[in-house]
């Protein structure tokens, strides 16, 4: 079976907890689990962490896994009856405080929210269910105009769309949290809250190289510097539960699709998450809508689509993955797909590396190679291979298991650990044995390998060997 180029990530909890469940939704088709610090504790997810290296070392390729920091949570105060109506048309006031509201009083414990509020802003709060507008302002106090009512219970979300709010990415929560993921041993860091690219380097001061960092984009103000912070990130995500919130249902596709692109013309690797297969939660079957969006992510290239509730809490967690899978695969056998994968391409940048991407990919296409063969150190070669989507998929061969489990998210790329070439000779030996072992390719197919002269000095892709196998 054609392996699968667009990777899935499921989302781990107490549902896929039991190590039976955990290497079925492995053999379903999970490329990279992710661990949710919003919910749970530092043991669960050690012992979490300890269950995926188990699982990998059982099935015997790379697992990657991500910690996602929870970011952030504005959320409104207290009410002494744990909650107030808030009714069209009336106007309520905003204190910064720690005090508990009341009726037409709305208290919050984030001075610079309220701070930085400005007439005509829109306020959501729940989730987006209710909405204010501010208009106007008496010292410290902010008056707002409720637009959609109901009631505002104790503690319930806030989210200022039009308002970049100046504050960290990171609480103090997520500093601690990041030190635990760091000395576990994940692979990707997802950074929550991402307003501009300030907070991707503020970020990557404190995890250094340990692992690579992830930027989910859920703010408009990201957007707005997305080109800074896909630069500067090592992947992205397409966030689109809190976009959902933070800005109108119908320039979230919108947003995805720039995002998409963005990330695909830098060859970040680029995750669509937040409710594919929401109904599996509970249904053992998805809408026909929910299939239609994963393939749709697809369609537009995303390197990964990701499971959240339906893996973590869901009644059917390997058949959500199973069914991911499926769709993933049909859209992939549509010769339509690969047209507009190739529509899509961005113009190779003028380095060395990307010279000798795009010649791969032009040369695995018109030899009909069986696949690109990426010697890499760190997973630029990879990376870059990747960015050009060469229809035979790409074989990343790196001597470092922390770089072969960062691959796992790349575009149709197949990270295997080897040992470190020692000259042309070697190269090509090692190529034809990994391929061999992967039944990639057999006696009579050619392979295109891209590799660095000298070897073993990250950064100096400049080779292209065409290899017929024996």
């Amino acid at each position: 079976m054609r392996p699968r180029a667009c990777k899935i990530v499921a989302t781990l909890g107490p549902a896929s907890d039991p190590p039976e469940r955990l290497m079925m939704l492995i053999k379903a088709g999970v490329n990279c689990f992710r661990l949710n610090f919003s919910h749970g504790d530092r043991p669960d997810h050690a012992r979490r962490v300890a269950s995926i290296r188990e699982a990998e070392a059982r099935v015997g390729y790379p697992i990657a896994i991500m910690a996602d920091m929870q970011g952030p949570k504005i959320r409104v105060g207290r009410f002494p009856d744990g909650g107030i109506k808030l009714r069209y048309g009336e106007i309520v006031s905003l204190e910064a405080s720690t005090e508990m509201g009341d009726a037409g009083l709305i208290r919050m414990p984030h001075p610079e929210v309220v701070h930085s509020l400005e007439t005509g802003d829109v306020i959501r709060l729940d989730d987006g269910r209710l909405m204010l507008i501010v208009v106007g302002r008496e010292g410290d106090c902010v008056q707002a105009r409720v637009e959609v009512g109901g009631e505002l219970k104790n503690q319930k979300g806030v989210n200022v769309p039009s308002r970049r709010i100046p504050i960290s990415a990171l609480t103090e929560k997520d500093r601690e949290d990041l030190v635990f993921a760091l000395d576990q041993g994940v692979d990707y860091i997802a950074l929550s809250f991402v307003q501009s690219a300030e907070d991707v380097a503020e970020a990557r001061a404190l995890v250094g190289d340990r692992a690579a960092i992830l930027s989910k984009i859920e703010k408009p103000a990201a957007i707005e510097h997305l080109d800074e912070i896909v630069r500067l990130s090592d992947a992205i995500m397409v966030a689109r539960g809190d976009l959902g919130v933070e800005m109108p249902p119908e320039q979230v596709p919108i947003a995805q699709r720039q995002i998409i692109r963005a990330a695909r013309s830098a060859g970040k690797p680029v995750i669509v998450a937040t409710q594919m297969l929401e109904s599996m939660i509970e249904s053992p079957t998805p809408t026909r809508a929910e299939a239609s969006d994963v393939a749709t992510a697809v369609y537009q290239g995303a390197d990964a689509v990701m499971l959240s509730a339906e893996t973590a809490a869901g009644r059917h967690p390997q058949s959500a993955v199973a069914i991911m899978d499926r769709i993933i695969r049909a859209v992939e056998a549509d010769p339509n797909h690969w047209a507009g994968i190739s529509r899509d391409m961005a113009l190779p940048e003028p380095t060395t590396a990307d010279a000798i991407a795009s010649s791969a990919r032009h040369v695995a296409d018109i030899l009909d190679a069986a696949i690109v063969v990426a010697f890499t150190a760190t997973g630029s070669t990879a990376a870059r291979v990747s960015r050009e989507r060469p229809h035979s998929g790409v074989l990343g061969l790196t001597p470092r298991q922390d770089t072969a489990r960062r691959m796992c998210l790349y575009w149709g790329v197949r990270p295997v650990v080897t040992d470190d070439v020692r000259d042309v000779e070697d190269m090509v030996a090692k190529a034809e044995q990994a391929v061999r072992a992967i039944d990639a390719a057999s006696s009579g197919d050619r392979i295109v390998i891209t590799a660095g002269i000298p070897f073993g000095r990250p950064g100096k892709t400049n080779m292209i060997r065409i290899v017929r196998l024996d």
